[in-house]
């Protein structure tokens, strides 16, 4: 399987992911000219060199009338005196935290809302299918400013560079991802830094409301690097591509790209986008436990079945003995990752547990297929395992047993018989 992996170990911003990307792709240069050829509006996109704790990679600048995003905001900023708060510049932009909801009767300056967004989208020069990526990451961000700011994602207006900036660096990463084609994108948990950031409102806490709000249910963490390292087009790009986050599975990488921000940090400031090949099917699993010493043995029994139902793979149980020195069960429920919310909602329901533990495991399987022979005796079904050099067969119990019920006879019979006339 095509596995795009992205270690957002420094958080995320459109450009880095654009930089990351690029690196990834055989003419990068001949990209940047695409780029440049879409007609968004007064944009244009520099691609240079960048090395940071001597790491080479790629950095994007993204100029909007000939300025970049930062140069422009930092003329807006609130200047406050705080050894804890950081301009608002991860990568090269400040984005789209400096959303607002639109002030009547300042001319100023000009801002953009979503309908003017759109109708720049639609008349980009792109496949239908990256126009509808774009428009996809725009709705998540328009939909955390208007949460942030408590008011209609109608009447969320954008700075003018920051909207043009923002969709520059969308546009760029839904293309990418468009001419690598991964069969999968898996996002390392994201590091979103810590302290708090100057934008145009003036001092918010990081990760800005928008940014938490585009990575809700996502696994994120802070730490002591000040300053903001995952932004709102980041956070929303990453979203939008995330089949899953986690960490990086085996694989046999074939590209490495890295996408520098423009600030310095005792840590490399860089998006690492690793592109290679995966087993077709994750062998990864999870085992659930819990230890219960209060429940009859009915309830355990329905607790069983509400997790079958629910998608684990195998529930079973062990007699353990538990402190008091009185007799309890482990309860044991393997599944997939995807389901691993799900089977602990019902862990918690359905039991008496006030704890569960989690072990990732790896699983090897044998390939299965499922065989339907017809037989005097009605239709049988014929599961066959193989791989490993192994294959065998094994005829369905429910079947064998309803034959069994049909004719009075045994199970041992009843195989004897079908073995007869295969």
């Amino acid at each position: 399987m095509k596995t795009l992996y992205l270690d957002c170990g420094m958080g995320a911003a459109g450009d880095m992911l654009t930089a990351a990307l690029l690196e990834l792709i055989p003419e990068p240069d001949v990209f940047i000219k695409e780029l440049n050829a879409l007609g968004i509006p007064d944009v244009t996109f520099i691609k240079e060199s960048s090395v940071k704790c001597g790491i080479t990679g790629t950095h994007i600048r993204v100029m909007v009338n000939g300025v970049e995003e930062t140069e422009h905001l930092h003329d807006h900023h609130h200047e406050h005196e705080n050894n804890d708060t950081e301009t608002h510049e991860h990568g090269s932009n400040a984005e789209e935290a400096h959303a607002h909801a639109h002030e009547h009767g300042n001319g100023k300056h000009h801002h953009s809302g979503m309908q003017q967004i759109e109708q720049i989208i639609t008349g980009l020069h792109v496949p239908e299918n990256v126009e509808k990526d774009v428009l996809a990451v725009y709705a998540l961000i328009a939909e955390a400013e208007s949460h942030a700011h408590g008011v209609p994602v109608s009447e969320i207006h954008f700075h003018e560079v920051g909207t043009m900036d923002a969709i520059a660096d969308i546009t760029a990463v839904c293309m990418l991802m468009d001419k690598l084609l991964p069969d999968k994108v898996i996002v390392s948990p994201i590091h979103v830094g810590s302290g708090h950031v100057k934008c145009a409102h003036g001092i918010l806490p990081v990760p800005a409301p928008a940014t938490a709000y585009i990575l809700r249910d996502v696994p994120i963490y802070g730490g002591g690097i000040k300053g903001e390292l995952c932004t709102p087009t980041g956070a929303a790009l990453l979203k939008h591509f995330a089949a899953q986050f986690g960490n990086m599975p085996i694989m046999r990488v074939s590209a490495i790209g890295y996408g520098m921000g423009a600030k310095d940090f005792a840590t490399a400031n860089c998006v690492r986008a690793m592109l290679g090949e995966t087993m077709e099917e994750d062998n990864s699993i999870l085992e659930l436990s819990c230890n219960v010493d209060d429940m009859t043995a009915e309830a355990v029994g329905f607790a069983m079945e509400i997790l079958f139902d629910g998608g684990a793979l195998d529930v079973y149980t062990v007699p353990i003995g538990m402190k008091k020195s009185r007799p309890g069960i482990l309860l044991r429920i393997i599944c997939n990752e995807q389901d691993k919310e799900k089977m602990i909602s019902l862990i918690f329901r359905h039991t008496t547990t006030l704890g569960i533990r989690e072990t990732i495991s790896r699983r090897y399987t044998l390939e299965r297929e499922i065989k339907t022979l017809e037989t005097p005796y009605g239709t049988l079904r014929e599961k066959t395992s193989f791989g490993y050099g192994v294959t065998r067969s094994k005829l369905e119990y429910d079947d064998l047993a309803r034959i069994a019920k049909e004719k009075g006879i045994s199970m041992e019979e009843v195989k004897r018989l079908i073995e007869d006339i295969k």
